[in-house]
């Protein structure tokens, strides 16, 4: 009975090693070989827009947040279309007019979002 999850326990242990692996081991050889010069250019923030070594509680604009759920809401919306386009002939017309339906009130979104100025970078 216990030979049956046999299998089950091998792909466990497998894809712990296949996904360990690489962390410890580019871990150590990255201390080992690795040259650590740290200067003014690699410590300066990156894409996120405020130093990153300073106080944790440290106050900061919440356009980055509005940026990041913009991109997710819309990244979703390409993710619904992928499955869509492929079953679009199985669906027929039904399924054409929901996701018009659907797009539409993503446009109306969008376009609610551009009027009021939440992509705008200064």
């Amino acid at each position: 009975m216990l030979a049956n999850y046999f299998p089950i326990l091998l792909f466990i242990l497998v894809g712990a090693v296949v996904g360990l692996a690489p962390i410890i081991l580019g871990g150590a050889v990255g201390r080992l070989l690795g040259v650590h010069r740290p200067n003014s250019e690699k410590l300066s923030p990156y894409e996120c827009g405020f130093e990153a070594f300073e106080d944790a509680r440290m106050r900061f604009d919440v356009r980055y947040y509005l940026v990041a759920i913009l991109f997710i809401l819309f990244d979703l919306e390409i993710a619904f279309l992928f499955p869509w386009a492929i079953v679009l002939r199985e669906i027929g017309a039904f399924g054409f007019w929901a996701m018009v339906v659907f797009l539409g009130i993503l446009v109306v979104g969008f376009a609610y979002e551009w009027k009021k100025g939440a992509l705008e970078w200064e």
